[in-house]
């Protein structure tokens, strides 16, 4: 079950700008006589790109999840796979749906990989709709990241638990989109998913 994702998009902040775009070699060329500052780069994965994670031929994605994982306290994880999904537009036909017990703990937890660049203020979206009205809406940020390596070919992202709601009126069907954005507003995955809230 789709819906529309035009409503989700990420709170500018007045007087934010984004800095200038620089390429993997910039940062690794900027200041590079500082030597404690070099060090930090190389820690970061910076500089030598003998480590890096190798990338598919043709893959363009700078952004590419791995995994969402739903953990529902008492029950098994809902592990939804998506590190093969390279097409953004066949993503939002995949058809993903479960339950929720009124009332359960949850927590969603993200598994993803940077390729090709330095990606800034990555932030994740959510909205949920019942009925065709916006119920909840979530914006989180994840941070900025430079390229995986092969020493650390992921990164995951664990979101605060929070309690399914309850009642006869919170019982139902859900339509949900998360999105994933960037500070350029680049975005890099538009996926629609679906839940039951039921007893």
């Amino acid at each position: 079950m789709s819906t529309s994702d035009d409503d989700l998009v990420p709170e500018t902040v007045p007087g934010y700008k984004v800095g200038e775009k620089k390429t993997i070699e910039e940062y690794t060329n900027l200041d590079a006589e500082d030597e404690s500052l070099a060090k930090w780069k190389r820690s970061l994965g910076l500089g030598d790109t003998s480590d890096q994670l190798p990338i598919l031929p043709g893959d363009a994605r700078k952004v590419v999840v791995l995994e969402m994982i739903l953990d529902i306290k008492g029950s098994e994880p809902i592990v939804v796979n998506l590190e093969n999904e390279l097409d953004i537009e066949a993503l939002k036909k995949k058809e993903i749906s479960f339950q929720i017990k009124e009332k359960s703990i949850y927590s969603l937890t993200i598994k993803f990989k940077i390729q090709h660049e330095i990606v800034t203020g990555l932030r994740y979206l959510q909205g949920v709709k019942k009925k065709g009205f916006t119920v909840d809406k979530l914006e989180e940020p994840c941070g900025s990241y430079v390229p995986n390596t092969v020493k650390e070919p992921f990164y995951i992202k664990k979101f605060l638990p929070v309690e399914a709601p309850s009642g006869m009126l919170a019982r139902g069907s859900y339509s949900a989109t998360s999105k994933f954005v960037d500070d350029d507003k680049t975005i890099h995955l538009v996926l629609p998913w679906s839940f039951q809230i039921v007893k």
